[in-house]
């Protein structure tokens, strides 16, 4: 696939707005001025497909080569935008993930993480301050629309700017984005056993419903302060309703019901009347969706103030993801309002 002449530039209000440390030379220059990319990866091939799709979107390559050039590139500037390949945990120490994180947030720039699902906690839990797209398993289509979210902030439209309804239908585009590359890149591959499907189920279009977001928490607290704070209700009923949304997508396909954000919060509250920790694994798993979209809604959650990350104080190598005590109040009265309502109609 050949070189694209096709840059990304961008004027003073995003000099102003310190991503990748700022200009560079020649940036008051009218022409459009790339972005640059350092490109680090364990899988050879995967290296060569991220500076293919690296160039073809218009980014100036910088450093290009393995997870252990890391350690002794402490002086090399990184640019604007890294891209990480680390699909085994071995492949990385967590100190050296660790160091690239600092670098990463004091420089500005942003990190796109491939790795596995085995890989995936040692990777969580190294990336604690440069917020970067973690992608599990990608697709090469996942991959280009994790640039393109790069490309997004980089422009006029600042996401930060956005309304919550809007940051989640943004967030539902990129979904719907990746399900019709995927769909177009089966187009091309053989067809399965009659019967069979690599997608799992139905694949539609639709508006994003109002969301909760941390607005409504904020609102709400007066009311939380004041009022006799419910029990968290018991965990044997709250994981009897997640069976039984999962055994819908044991007859109608699992893609038609999905709502990733509250199977994860049904899955982290039953976690918490138990006394559990849940891992970002194990709550990718709850989620009913990819990794990979599991992980833009962990996100999307953890911005609007209803999960958060808590670091394992006794192994910093570990990591995991809770309810806030607001979304826990929020829930427990959510479930107290059912019962009400059941007795009600009792």
């Amino acid at each position: 696939m050949g070189q694209v002449d096709f840059h990304y530039g961008y004027g003073t209000e995003i000099a102003d707005s310190g991503i990748g440390g700022g200009m560079r030379d020649g940036a008051d220059d009218p022409a459009m001025v790339p972005l640059a990319v350092s490109i680090y990866a364990a899988r050879g091939h995967m290296r060569d497909t991220m500076r293919e799709d690296a160039q073809m979107a218009g980014f100036s390559l910088g450093m290009v080569g393995e997870i252990a050039d890391l350690a002794d590139g402490n002086e090399r500037p990184l640019g604007d935008v890294v891209l990480l390949d680390c699909p085994i945990a071995e492949d990385a120490t967590p100190a050296l993930l660790a160091q690239l994180d600092a670098r990463a947030a004091q420089a500005g720039a942003q990190l796109v993480v491939s790795t596995s699902l085995a890989a995936l906690d040692h990777v969580f839990c190294s990336f604690d301050l440069s917020n970067p797209q973690i992608l599990v398993d990608a697709t090469r289509s996942e991959h280009l629309v994790a640039l393109g979210v790069i490309i997004a902030k980089t422009t006029k439209m600042k996401v930060r700017d956005l309304s919550d309804d809007d940051r989640v239908t943004l967030l539902k585009l990129a979904e719907q984005v990746g399900q019709i590359a995927d769909r177009l890149d089966g187009l091309s591959r053989p067809v399965m056993a009659a019967g069979k499907s690599d997608d799992g189920g139905a694949f539609r279009f639709e508006s994003p419903d109002p969301v909760f977001s941390g607005k409504d928490l904020e609102d709400s607290s007066d009311r939380l302060v004041r009022a006799a704070r419910p029990a968290l209700p018991d965990p044997r009923l709250v994981r009897r309703i997640i069976h039984q949304r999962q055994l819908r997508a044991r007859f109608f396909g699992g893609e038609l019901f999905a709502d990733p954000a509250w199977d994860m919060l049904l899955d982290l509250t039953a976690a918490r009347a138990e006394h559990k920790r849940v891992s970002v694994t194990s709550l990718c798993i709850a989620s009913g969706v990819p990794p990979t979209t599991a992980l833009r809604w962990i996100a999307q959650m953890k911005e609007f103030g209803l999960v958060e990350r808590v670091q394992d104080s006794a192994d910093k190598r570990r990591a995991f993801i809770a309810l806030t005590d607001k979304a826990a109040d929020a829930m427990a009265r959510y479930f107290a309002q059912l019962d009400k309502d059941a007795k009600r109609v009792i």
